[in-house]
């Protein structure tokens, strides 16, 4: 890696400003470090970076898993010296690619705007990659406190009061279509089963990507939370706390339980035509399982009424089935939110024969719910 490097590695921060030849390694807090433009790099393990990271961050790691592992356990068998020699001889090999990477990122960014760089704690691999930069006249800043300061800011978030609103209405009335057709006309809107990947149910993840950690689920609701922190109205779907394998985070959770509610609400028919425009056309095999997995809820008289449905292709009957469990799922939590939170219904509407552009057009409308011009004015 050279003896520079291996120099600063060795003894740290404080030799910063001579090995980067009188320059001055920049470190801003959470708040600075996000509004800038630049790339957000996360030099940490792709196995940490996977485990939740910034939204929009690219990983560069240092070490693979293994190596971090292997320099981990040197350093608790051997010291700090050992552990440190052999992460100068892991990066060594890979100095050229990791200068090629950070050039080819610096040169995406407008401006001149610096990369911003950081690990676990914005301690000696974030200190290395941004020495490295320095030795291409790469501009770059660091995060104070690393990606550990950014999850405390996160979480924070959460506890911070907000304007929280809830879209609500029973399976099949559009909720998800409806809320981003109002984002599209400049509503504050989160997308909470968009950033899970996942619908709600049992059938949620048909046709979805992976879901991410339920730390990276945090991360995401914070970072569109925090893009409205000037608005009056925030809205989202009212949802059970669990959103498949994620959870909605308790602080945030707790607020949506004393939030006031909208009520959506749609004919039965076009309920179906909604369903088996989303389920129609997954896998029947996938759908058979997913029906299996609440069968004791459904009940045996249903779930093979809705089995046979799914097999002979008619999925109206299918969904039909369904419906009636999640319809009183759907009434009994609202029952018991009203009454054991006091939460406010501001009204009942009925969308029936409108598209979700449409509808959300009638609530602005109807001042029901307010954009982000709105909010600003």
């Amino acid at each position: 890696m050279g003896p520079a490097l291996a120099h600063y590695v060795r003894h740290g921060r404080g030799k910063a400003d001579s090995l980067m030849a009188g320059a001055q390694l920049i470190r801003e807090p959470v708040d600075r470090f996000l509004s800038g433009r630049g790339p957000i790099v996360d030099v940490r393990a792709p196995a940490e970076y996977q485990q939740g990271h910034v939204p929009g961050a690219r990983n560069l790691p240092l070490f693979s898993d293994e190596q971090r592992a292997a320099v981990g356990t040197t350093y608790k068998q051997q010291g700090r010296q050992a552990a440190v020699q052999l992460g100068l001889e892991l990066v060594g090999p890979r100095l050229g690619e990791l200068a090629a990477q950070l050039t080819a990122w610096a040169g995406e960014a407008e401006g001149g705007a610096p990369l911003r760089l950081h690990c676990w704690r914005g301690g000696m691999r974030s200190e290395s990659v941004a020495w490295l930069a320095g030795q291409l006249d790469l501009p770059v800043l660091l995060l104070e406190g690393g990606y550990k300061a950014f999850r405390r800011w996160v979480l924070a978030l959460f506890e911070t009061r907000w304007p929280v609103y809830l879209l609500g209405g029973r399976t099949g009335s559009g909720k998800t279509d409806l809320l981003l057709a109002l984002a599209e006309q400049g509503a504050a809107v989160i997308d909470l089963e968009g950033l899970a990947h996942h619908r709600g149910s049992s059938f949620g993840n048909l046709g979805m990507p992976p879901q991410p950690s339920t730390e990276h689920y945090e991360n995401r609701i914070a970072m569109t939370l925090h893009g409205y922190r000037n608005n009056h109205q925030i809205w989202l779907e009212a949802e059970s706390v669990q959103v498949g394998r994620c959870r909605i985070p308790a602080g945030l959770w707790k607020q949506m339980q004393q939030a006031p509610l909208l009520e959506v609400q749609r004919p039965l028919e076009e309920r179906l035509e909604q369903l088996v425009s989303v389920y129609g056309v997954q896998e029947p095999q996938a759908l058979h399982e997913a029906t299996q997995r609440i069968a004791r809820r459904l009940g045996p008289q249903r779930t093979a009424a809705a089995l046979e449905a799914i097999e002979q292709s008619r999925w109206a009957d299918a969904a039909r089935q369904m419906l009636d469990y999640y319809d009183r799922c759907y009434d009994h939590e609202l029952e018991r939110h009203g009454q054991s939170n006091q939460q406010r219904l501001l009204g009942r509407e009925d969308l029936a024969g409108l598209s979700a552009e449409a509808a959300a057009t009638l609530l602005i409308h109807k001042r029901l719910i307010e954009t982000c011009s709105q909010s600003a004015a």
